[in-house]
Parts: C-alpha cells; sequence; structure tokens
C-alpha cells in the first residue's frame, strides 16, 4: 500500500499547505481519505487524474475536510467528463450537507443527471464499511462539526491505517489506531489545549497504549510548523507534507 498526502494542512492554509486529502493506492485499487476544498486543485498540483479516484471516504463535515467533493463532482460532470462509477461514504447527513454545499456554491447543480454512477453511503459507529478489498471502522470522536465526526480504521492489502480526523483526545483512538502500520494523527498545536484538536504533547501521553508502527503528524498549526517539538526516540514519527509519499 502506498499513500500520498495530497494536502495535510489545517483549516486557514498554515504554511501555504492544502486543505486534508490522503490518496491511498494498493494495486488497482485507488481512494481517497477526506476531500477538503482544495483537493482537487491539490490533485491537479500533484499529477493525480481525478477519474482514477474510484471511492472518498470522509471523516468528518468541515469544509476543509468535504468540500473539495463539490469540486471534484462538477470537474467529473461538466469538465473531465468521468464515466467510472464513484462511492463516497460519510457522516450520517454526508448526502444532505454535501447537497445543500452544491447548491450553494453552483446553484442548480443538484439538478443534473449524473453521467456516471454515483453511490453516497452512511458510517455506523464502529461498524464495518466495506468497499471491495477496503474496510473503513468508524470511531466516534470529539469535534464539533454538525454531525458525528469518527477517527478511521481503514485496512487494505493485509495493511492499516488510522486516522484521527480532527479531535480532542478521546479514548476511543486508542482501539481506533493501536498497532496500526500507519497511525496518521492530528497535531495541531505543540502544547496548548484547545477544544476539539488534538495537540502533540496529548498525543506522546497515550502513544505507548496505541504501538503504531509509523506515526505521522498532520493538520499543524503554525506554531507546530514554527517550532516542530523533538520527537521521543525509539518512535518512528515524521511530520507530513503536502506531496509526501509513504509506502506502508
Amino acid at each position: 500500500m502506498k499513500l500520498r498526502f495530497l494536502g495535510c494542512g489545517d483549516a486557514f492554509g498554515s504554511g501555504g499547505r492544502f486543505n486534508t486529502c490522503f490518496l491511498v493506492e494498493d494495486g488497482n485499487t485507488r481512494f481517497l481519505i477526506d476531500c477538503g476544498a482544495s483537493s482537487l486543485i491539490a490533485m491537479r498540483k500533484f499529477g493525480v487524474d481525478p477519474n482514477s479516484i474510484d471511492a472518498v471516504v470522509i471523516s468528518h463535515l468541515h469544509g476543509d475536510h468535504f468540500a473539495g467533493l463539490v469540486f471534484m463532482l462538477i470537474d467529473a460532470q461538466l469538465g473531465s467528463k468521468r464515466h467510472r462509477p464513484l462511492v463516497i461514504v460519510g457522516p450520517e447527513t454526508l448526502a444532505k450537507r454535501l447537497s445543500d454545499t452544491m447548491e450553494c456554491l453552483f446553484p442548480g447543480s443538484t439538478g443534473m443527471t449524473w453521467r456516471f454512477d454515483l453511490r453516497i453511503d452512511a458510517f455506523e459507529d464502529e461498524a464495518e464499511w466495506r468497499w471491495g478489498p477496503v474496510t473503513v471502522t468508524p470511531f466516534r470522536v470529539k469535534h464539533f462539526c454538525g454531525a458525528p465526526p469518527y477517527a478511521l480504521r481503514v485496512t487494505c492489502g493485509g495493511k492499516t491505517v488510522t486516522y484521527t480526523g480532527d479531535t480532542e483526545w478521546v479514548d476511543a483512538l486508542v482501539p481506533a489506531a493501536r498497532d496500526a502500520d500507519l497511525f496518521i494523527a492530528e497535531a495541531f498545536y505543540r502544547e496548548k489545549q484547545m477544544k476539539f484538536h488534538l495537540n502533540f504533547e496529548t498525543l506522546m501521553q497515550h502513544v505507548d497504549a496505541i504501538r503504531p508502527k509509523h506515526l505521522v503528524l498532520t493538520h499543524m498549526s503554525r506554531d507546530m510548523l514554527d517550532a516542530m517539538p523533538a520527537f521521543p526516540p525509539g518512535l518512528r514519527v515524521t511530520a507530513a507534507e503536502d506531496g509526501m509519499a509513504i509506502a506502508v
């Protein structure tokens, strides 16, 4: 499995980074984890054909994590003339929120008849969602966004990737990420406590219970980017960069 960080920034473009969007590839399987507002731009920049994406998995319904679906879908319909099916899965109100956002940004767009097969599914807490060789288990976290927010445990090709989404610390992150081959964790601040967001120091207090093989920090504010903390010895830690690829 290979994972590429098309975008690893926060909602405010700190460090000039694109909104959250991770491309996962394993053989002929190609899907996105989150699709923030700038994701179509990021795909163009890094040479990723949006029509090659067969599924999109959404952690929560904030614009920097799901709003790129609007531009991806409009491009698929009117620009790149997509024909292959697309599956999107996320929190239970995703279909309505996506429709509302599309109509706000592109009035009349929700009246189009899609030229391709589009399926939108909804997660159930800690219930496995399966699509071909991919299994996603959503764990409820704590982040106000008008719909259930999730950390996502994704398995494909015998490998496991867990992504925290945006959240303050919750104990559900331990079973969500325990022994993951790759643990992608929000580290918005170094030490500062902020409601609904995870900081690096809090993450380090719990990492021994999680035991990830490789920890990647993402969704970092200027506080983290300007003065990256020292990583503890014996723990494989990487700070994400836009365009960075990791073999899992």
